[in-house]
């Protein structure tokens, strides 16, 4: 039994992590979703601008990985200057680039400058990513972290309920206007917010707990206490620590699974419009209301995955089983290659898997790693995946070139990650996963 003072010290301890939490989850949140509306309108906007600029669908995936080729080389550089300098400089370069970039995608006149400004898009957004993921090592100790970032990669399916409808909007209502095609007031529109939050984040973020205003020296002794570390500055961000995660092979499993489920999630979120025109759906403002309600139905449910992997205190069977779920609706999909209803079912129940393998990822390398979880290492699995968001768009255009079909592509990327969780499995051993997180949440709830 635990004593009232140690009960009194739990409640605190929670206050000041619920303080945090709201103060600086919402706001990332908040900039997660514009940068998936900015990462994602391409998709909308190639239904447009493959004809205005005579290009093809080979040339557009190419152009959509053009932008992850960009963060493969910045994400480490991005993140370790993250740790050096802080989260303010960092957001405020990061946000004001990409915003600078996606507004000039609207007068790209040839594929090259698309690939350019593509390219240059990615390089600027890189890091955004990894670095929360490390910024929130900084202010929540291990058993608080899962949920809260699971809050956060809710944004990217947020992004498709607001961002399908808005951009079906300004490419209808805005086309033509002040000499703009509907693609190009996309762009433009889309880009401007990522500048006003960039400004905002320099002034609202605090770099550390020791540097929070906001925070009462008692609060921030907590925090430094519910770390573990001086100054609530989480240990393991040096190169040493780095080093030790590239020396274990667990971690290139993950970063092996995590490029097959980039190539599933990029090929989902950049070619819904495009599977749904395809169908038959013939409206932009159809495709959107009906992408944007995938994406409502696609929260629902991987909010109750994530709610029974807390539930049950599981993460490694949730994982295992989202990810099959959702490499099997891709090798499903040419069943619904004449029919609307099935497609769009076939995209919500792939989707709901995808977001809630996303939601509950990255729980495993916090859990497993521990320690060795650092800067760098973070970032090299991301990074690795975003090489399979370089592949993805690549591969499906030249295969749509090709056999005149999207669907052969699609089901080879589900196979392929239907491979990868088998490697997974292996990878992650059930003593080490589960046991981890029911510690997490006993701990949590005690």
């Amino acid at each position: 039994m635990r004593s009232l003072d140690d009960r009194n010290i739990s409640l605190q301890e929670k206050r000041v992590f619920w303080r945090i939490g709201v103060r600086i989850v919402p706001f990332l949140f908040l900039c997660y979703v514009i940068a998936m509306m900015d990462r994602l309108n391409v998709g909308f906007a190639k239904l447009q601008f493959i004809a205005d600029l005579h290009l093809n669908e080979a040339v557009y995936g190419m152009a959509a990985g053009f932008l992850y080729l960009g963060y493969i080389l910045f994400e480490v550089p991005s993140n370790m200057m993250l740790h050096r300098r802080g989260v303010r400089p960092t957001l405020l370069r990061i946000m004001l680039l990409w915003g600078v970039f996606t507004m000039a995608l609207a007068f790209a006149s040839n594929r090259y400058e698309f690939y350019a400004l593509r390219f240059l898009v990615g390089a600027a957004e890189a890091g955004f990513f990894p670095g929360v993921l490390l910024y929130f090592t900084y202010w929540f100790p291990d058993r608080m972290r899962a949920r809260v970032t699971s809050l956060f990669v809710m944004a990217l399916p947020v992004s498709g309920i607001v961002g399908g409808p808005m951009a079906a909007w300004i490419m209808t209502d805005f086309d033509r206007v002040f000499g703009l095609r509907g693609w190009q007031s996309l762009f433009v529109l889309e880009g401007v917010p990522a500048l006003i939050l960039g400004v905002v984040a320099y002034f609202y973020l605090s770099n550390r707990p020791a540097d929070a205003g906001w925070l009462s020296a008692e609060e921030k002794q907590r925090v430094e206490s519910a770390l573990g570390t001086p100054g609530g500055c989480a240990s393991h961000a040096g190169p040493s620590k780095l080093r030790e995660a590239l020396r274990n092979k667990t971690l290139y499993s993950l970063a092996i699974c995590y490029f097959a489920f980039y190539c599933v999630e990029n090929a989902l979120l950049l070619w819904i419009p495009t599977l749904l025109k395809s169908v038959g759906v013939g409206s932009l403002m159809n495709i959107g209301w009906l992408s944007g309600g995938i994406s409502v139905m696609a929260t629902l449910g991987m909010l109750a995955v994530s709610f029974s992997s807390d539930y049950f205190a599981e993460r490694r069977r949730h994982v295992l089983g989202c990810g099959v779920v959702a490499a099997i609706s891709f090798l499903l999909l040419p069943l619904g290659a004449h029919s609307v209803q099935i497609t769009v079912v076939l995209l919500l129940v792939s989707s709901a898997a995808v977001f809630g393998f996303l939601s509950l990822f990255w729980t495993i390398p916090s859990a497993y790693f521990k320690d060795q979880a650092a800067a760098g290492g973070i970032a090299l699995i991301s990074s690795v995946g975003a090489f399979g968001g370089t592949v993805s768009p690549a591969f499906i255009g030249w295969v749509r070139e090709l056999s005149g079909s999207y669907y052969y592509a699609l089901g080879t990327l589900g196979g392929f990650f239907l491979l990868s969780l088998i490697l997974l499995y292996f990878a992650i051993p059930r003593t080490r996963g589960d046991v981890a997180a029911r510690r997490q949440l006993a701990t949590e709830n005690a």
